[in-house]
């Protein structure tokens, strides 16, 4: 069986930033990643937009260069190809963990048919695979997307946009320009108040005019081939639809983190970690998104970029006192 220092689980900016700063300490890893280069960017919309600025997306000491001072979904997959590539990293990507079991300094991660052995483990899995659910009849039909991907499908379309926040925003305004026909359903009493400064007002403005019909204080009840039930403060409508885009967040998968003995605080809705960012399960750490639990809007690429080095470097010295 393969044995290595660290396993690392997850191929996003945090794995790869995990990655590089296990060669910076001399330590043997392998980064398992379950579909391909830092996935979740990957499944962005298209046509994105970060929020953040290029260079508070920078990793492992390599420039990012984009055109604009906020860089673009493909600006960014070209970014993370140079850093693997840059650092021939040791990745295996179509690798999805199913189980982590043992103990430090002899766990065992499966996934598929293989299996190999750590010492310690790092888990940087994000938030982004496991969107929330509507949990209402008709959610599984296929007109129903947790994941918006290009607006040309929904030309002359009439879509129903679910949730306030920036996602969502993004989404209707979009969509509303390339011609579709747009209703959003917005769970709050207002659209989000931290939505991206220069498309709030926007959206705002189109909800006025009445360019896009918004629902506040209401919630999609029942969703069918063709039609769809809103539950509003006054009453239930029903309205001609063809697709639901459900903008409603993505949290990190507990149930997973939890079947591997890693303990969950169930009051803030997040891992128990410690100061080096070790979970209750010792030899298994967390960095990145992930450690912010269903807290989503806490932490972010630029502010967990240190994790990495606190994490190795806790792990070099544990490997050095034993």
């Amino acid at each position: 069986m393969e044995q290595y220092d660290v396993i690392i689980i997850g191929g996003g900016p945090t794995g790869i930033n995990c990655g590089i700063e296990c060669q910076k300490q001399g330590l043997r890893y392998i980064i398992l990643e379950k579909g391909v280069l830092v996935n979740s960017i990957y499944n962005f919309p298209v046509n994105m937009t970060f929020f953040s600025t290029s260079k508070k997306l920078e990793i492992g000491g390599i420039p990012f260069i984009s055109h604009n001072d906020k860089p673009t979904r493909r600006e960014a997959l070209e970014y993370y190809r140079r850093i693997m590539e840059a650092y021939n990293l040791h990745i295996r990507f179509d690798s999805f963990v199913e189980n982590v079991t043992g103990k430090e300094g002899a766990f065992i991660v499966k996934y598929h048919k293989e299996s190999i052995s750590g010492t310690s483990i790092v888990i940087c899995t994000g938030f982004y695979d496991t969107p929330r659910l509507l949990n209402v009849p008709g959610e599984e039909l296929p007109k129903v997307k947790h994941y918006y991907d290009d607006v040309h499908l929904y030309l002359k379309k009439d879509i129903v946009v679910i949730g306030g926040a920036n996602s969502a925003c993004d989404v209707a305004l979009e969509c509303l320009q390339k011609g579709a026909n747009v209703t959003m359903v917005v769970r709050g009493p207002e659209l989000y108040e931290r939505v991206k400064y220069w498309i709030l007002p926007n959206i705002k403005n189109r909800i006025k005019e009445g360019s896009i019909k918004a629902y506040f204080n209401s919630k999609v009840s029942h969703i069918y081939e063709d039609r769809i039930d809103i539950q509003t403060p006054e009453e239930r409508i029903q309205l001609k639809n063809d697709y639901v885009l459900a903008m409603t967040g993505y949290t990190p998968d507990m149930k997973w983190l939890k079947n591997i003995g890693i303990e969950i605080d169930e009051n803030e809705k997040k891992p128990v970690i410690s100061e080096h960012l070790e979970s209750s399960v010792k030899g298994i750490f967390l960095a990145g998104v992930v450690v912010g639990g269903e807290q989503t809007s806490t932490y972010f690429i630029e502010n967990t970029r240190h994790h990495p080095e606190i994490i190795m470097k806790r792990i070099k010295e544990c490997n050095s006192v034993k």
